[in-house]
């Protein structure tokens, strides 16, 4: 059978399958990177609300980096379920479900008034966003092979480059509203960020097909051909990994690209929550200007995601990516570490644009192994087990710069951690390859 169907897909001209997957990206892409800057402004801008909100509410930096985090263990705790829920109602209705509820309450997080509000309305906002990004990491297997799908995941985390890069001015400009009827910059910020997500899932709803048979802007023929190359992908691949969500817990292959996504989701989320912090002790700046030196480490992450994941076609290329960012990225924290602003920041940004090429490429391993429900499960597993880094990352951070006074002490221990990470990437396999 697998042969039949490869032979259907060599059938189809070359420049008719380039028109398909253009058409794909054209129609899809947009709308579900659109979706992810609106999702990263709002799971973030607490880390440029904070210098006003530690003062307002009361809260140490060690409850900040507390509650940060806390946001990764409700988000991380309902990933699966919101996976599996996602493969039975369709993509369309639970990600608007999500976009309406986190927008809601990210708005909510002006009306905090201490540090347990603090806690619960993180809490819930991971509530409400669980399952976005490995929902759409399966949604993009119903469209993608995986030659495609490595650049497509890299455009969609073009999202979050791009959500960084306008969330510092954006939200330095939203912060100088300080005073305006009555209320703190930083609940003028919230609302304005919150609500336009709710917005957007009207959008989402309206736009968003849940498979190819139901894109009315593909035919009939376009929507089996594209069913007929990943039914051949994925009789193509390795058995041994099984079809079930228990098969998929007892692959080692998954659990090693567990703990690789577990050292890179730790050092990204300290970054994006403590960046603004150690720009803001280069000297006298104004919540504007460390918004925008802020940006500069996600313009060099953008670059990164638009341009390297895409030549990750092959197992071999895809480890050699992942080996080679994981130590660029050590390397950056640590020149961040120890130089002095100018070129700490230069070390934030050799670090970024490594960011979302590792992110990318490390997906393709677990979802060449695993397919139907283990494929929606294993993918959330891998996202929740790896956004356990992102409780722990900030949550030690506070407590380091508490002790300590120093936040940049914190980003030795995480170069060690990425180059371990490095040493653990040789060993992924993919598909038919051999453990």
């Amino acid at each position: 059978m697998s042969s039949t169907l490869s032979q259907n897909i060599r059938a189809v001209p070359a420049e008719e399958q380039k028109a398909l997957t253009s058409l794909l990206f054209r129609k899809l892409m947009p709308l579900l990177v659109l979706a992810y800057i609106i999702s990263f402004l709002d799971r973030t801008n607490i880390a440029l609300a904070k210098s006003q909100m530690v003062v307002d509410i009361g809260i140490s930096a060690a409850a900040y980096g507390l509650g940060a985090g806390l946001f990764f263990l409700s988000y991380a705790a309902l990933e699966i379920p919101s996976n599996l829920i996602m493969h039975r109602v369709g993509a369309r209705l639970w990600i608007t479900r999500i976009m309406v509820t986190w927008g809601l309450l990210s708005a909510g997080m002006a009306f905090v008034t201490g540090e347990t509000s603090f806690y619960v309305m993180r809490l819930l906002l991971g509530a409400a966003e669980a399952g976005l990004f490995p929902g759409v990491m399966l949604y993009l297997t119903y469209w993608f092979g995986r030659k495609e799908r490595a650049r497509a995941i890299g455009l969609f985390l073009l999202g979050v480059c791009v959500a960084n890069i306008i969330s510092g001015p954006l939200a330095g400009a939203l912060l100088e509203m300080d005073g305006v009827m009555g209320w703190r910059g930083w609940q003028w910020m919230f609302v304005l960020e919150g609500l336009p997500a709710t917005f957007f899932a009207l959008v989402v709803w309206k736009k968003l097909p849940d498979g190819p048979a139901t894109a009315p802007w593909l035919t009939k023929a376009q929507a089996q051909q594209i069913q007929r190359q990943l039914d051949a992908e994925q009789a193509e691949q390795s058995g041994h990994a099984g079809h079930s969500f228990k098969a998929a817990l007892a692959d080692r292959q998954i659990w090693l690209a567990i703990f690789v996504y577990f050292c890179h989701q730790i050092s990204i989320y300290t970054v994006i929550f403590f960046l603004p912090g150690i720009i803001g002790t280069y000297g006298k700046l104004t919540p504007l200007q460390i918004g925008l030196l802020n940006s500069v480490p996600w313009i060099a992450a953008s670059i990164g995601a638009a341009t390297l994941p895409k030549l990750a076609v092959t197992p071999q290329s895809c480890r050699k990516m992942l080996l080679g960012g994981l130590l660029l990225m050590a390397a950056g924290l640590v020149t961040a570490a120890v130089a002095g602003p100018v070129v700490a920041l230069v070390g934030f940004s050799m670090t970024a644009f490594m960011f979302f090429v590792v992110q990318s490429v490390v997906f393709l391993f677990p979802a060449s192994r695993l397919s139907g429900a283990a494929l929606a499960g294993g993918l959330a597993l891998v996202n929740t087990c790896g956004l356990i880094g992102g409780f722990i990352g900030p949550s030690v951070m506070g407590l380091i710069e508490q002790s300590t006074g120093r936040t940049t002490n914190g980003l030795l221990i995480i170069a060690v951690l990425l180059v371990v990470a490095a040493l653990a990437s040789t060993r992924l396999r993919q598909g038919q390859e051999s453990s």
